[in-house]
């Protein structure tokens, strides 16, 4: 059982959660081995979010004032709540990932950007691509006219080398 201080300690350590998280996800982790939440906790902390386990009423008691607290509302049953602080359709595709691995974990509710989430609203979330995928597809498009440019002149030097004349450009 724990202490008023213990409680106290533990609200104030979530409220500061809370205010840090970009986003909110309801999840369980109940029924999953301690290998397997081990594993779970480590791919989301990977892409900066952490994932918390404690009674409703503590997050109830610490999303008070934020946004969040709407999640917390006439909550049943055992819950985990995981934080995105940087990456988060990152940590919402670990939570999915993990919810296709194991049966028992799912994806249940959110809090993004001053909304609540549904539960399609957080899967539509995790399909998008994370944060260093779409970073990898901005930089593609800007290199891509600066390569085609460089692979014509290869080609034309090329053709230079074997003794061929190169193709007349049409103006």
């Amino acid at each position: 059982m724990l202490s008023r201080s213990d409680k106290e300690a533990i609200v104030k350590s979530l409220k500061t959660d809370f205010d840090n998280a970009k986003a909110v996800f309801l999840t369980n982790l109940i029924g999953v081995t301690s290998n397997d939440a081990v594993e779970i906790r480590k791919n989301v902390r990977d892409m900066q979010g952490k994932i918390v386990v404690t009674r409703n009423n503590l997050f109830k008691k610490a999303a008070e004032g934020n946004g969040a607290s709407v999640l917390f509302e006439n909550l049943k049953g055992p819950h985990a709540v995981a934080f995105a602080f940087e990456d988060v359709p990152g940590v919402a595709k670990c939570l999915k990932t993990a919810g296709s691995a194991h049966e028992v974990v799912e994806l249940k509710s959110g809090f993004f950007d001053g909304k609540e989430l549904s539960t399609a609203e957080v899967k539509h979330l995790a399909d998008l691509p994370s944060r260093d995928e779409m970073l990898g597809t901005l930089l593609a498009t800007f290199i891509a006219p600066v390569s085609a440019f460089a692979r014509v002149m290869h080609a034309i030097k090329e053709q230079k080398e074997a003794g061929a004349a190169p193709a007349p450009v049409e103006a």
